[in-house]
């Protein structure tokens, strides 16, 4: 399994893939890719259930470690996984679009998050 890019996530989203932000709730409500859903890392095992196994499905994370680990871990389950390479951080850095419309990448710290969050607000 080799990482995507942000244009080859996009275009298989756009034929019907289903894309998995696999981040912390924080960095979900910081930024998130529209029409991704929502399962953290830790969560992924139990809820696997809810990725179609007939669809292919694309992780992402903020960079690469954790959307790496996901994407082995189903596709050694049978799924067409892929993950996104660089992550959010590399999807934005492309100039595609993310939710909130003020949205940003968040750091995985949960502290740094709170932090750059507060210091939005005050600006």
């Amino acid at each position: 399994m080799d990482p995507i890019s942000p244009e080859e996530a996009r275009a298989l989203v756009a034929d019907g893939a289903q894309l998995i932000d696999v981040r912390t709730a924080h960095e979900w409500e910081a930024g998130r890719i529209e029409g991704a859903g929502h399962i953290e890392l830790a969560e992924l095992d139990a809820r696997a259930s809810e990725i179609d196994s007939e669809q292919p499905v694309v992780f992402y994370c903020r960079g690469d470690n954790r959307s790496d680990m996901a994407a082995a871990a189903f596709e050694g389950n049978g799924y067409r996984a892929s993950a996104l390479a660089g992550g959010i951080q590399a999807w934005v850095d492309a100039g595609l679009p993310i939710e909130p419309e003020d949205g940003y990448v968040a750091d995985s710290g949960e502290a740094a998050s709170i932090l750059e969050a507060r210091k939005r607000a005050l600006s």
